[in-house]
């Protein structure tokens, strides 16, 4: 059974299970857990991830985030983690998606698109060549200070994401700089299929602060219901 992406709902950066539980009380339906990166430290252990994942998954969908591009790699981290769906944010073949697709057909494909200066055009091939294997596009900000292209806190023209949201056949999530006090008004320009947060949504000491995910959810869920009415 394929991923419904409607009303998406992410927080990544999981830390613990104290923390999933959390976000899951305020009402995230998606869990992230970014690993195996070349830039961002990882919150958690494979282990960790693994171990927090088992127990929501009767509550919550986990999603793996990671920069991986060849499918057997790709297949056999989803495995160790028992998730159903791939959050795939580096650069990565047809060949390599068409392999994925073929050989686990039942996975949830997600496709990053990192917003840089001056490369929508370059957003939008990736839209049209891959839309036929994937199942949903992430939107980010690249960082060029750090190299980093997700969990930068950075925003990017909104007007942007809503033009790959247009092309695009397939769900388009929002994300990069996404926060408790912005995520309306984004959502509202962009009118994604969800959102994602991570550093967003953060207290000083790097965990999730509970009353900015309170927040961020109330919001995107009344930026939904303004969508829907429109």
């Amino acid at each position: 059974m394929m991923t419904d992406f409607s009303n998406f709902i992410q927080v990544a950066g999981i830390i613990d299970l104290a923390e999933a539980d959390m976000l899951i009380n305020c009402g995230v339906n998606f869990l992230g857990f970014p690993l195996r990166l070349p830039v961002n430290k990882e919150d958690c252990t494979e282990e960790e991830a693994a171990w927090i994942i088992a127990k929501t998954k009767d509550r919550v969908k986990s999603v793996a985030i990671t920069y991986l591009n060849q499918a057997d790699e790709i297949i056999e981290f989803c495995k160790k983690l028992n998730v159903e769906i791939i959050q795939l944010h580096g650069d990565i073949s047809i060949n390599e998606l068409q392999k994925l697709k073929s050989v686990v057909p039942e996975l949830s494909i997600i496709k990053s698109l990192v917003m840089k200066p001056g490369n929508i055009g370059e957003l939008e091939n990736i839209v049209s060549s891959t839309q036929k294997y994937i199942d949903a596009f992430i939107t980010d900000t690249f960082d060029p200070s750090t190299g980093a292209s997700g969990a930068t806190g950075k925003t990017h023209d909104w007007n942007l994401s809503r033009k790959l949201v247009d092309l695009s056949t397939k769900p388009v999530i929002l994300a990069g700089g996404i926060n408790h006090l912005n995520v309306y008004d984004a959502m509202i320009v962009v009118k994604p299929a969800g959102v994602d947060t991570h550093t967003g949504v953060e207290g000083i000491d790097g965990r999730k602060d509970f009353v900015k995910v309170k927040q961020f959810v109330e919001e995107a869920k009344r930026a939904f219901v303004t969508l829907n009415s429109i």
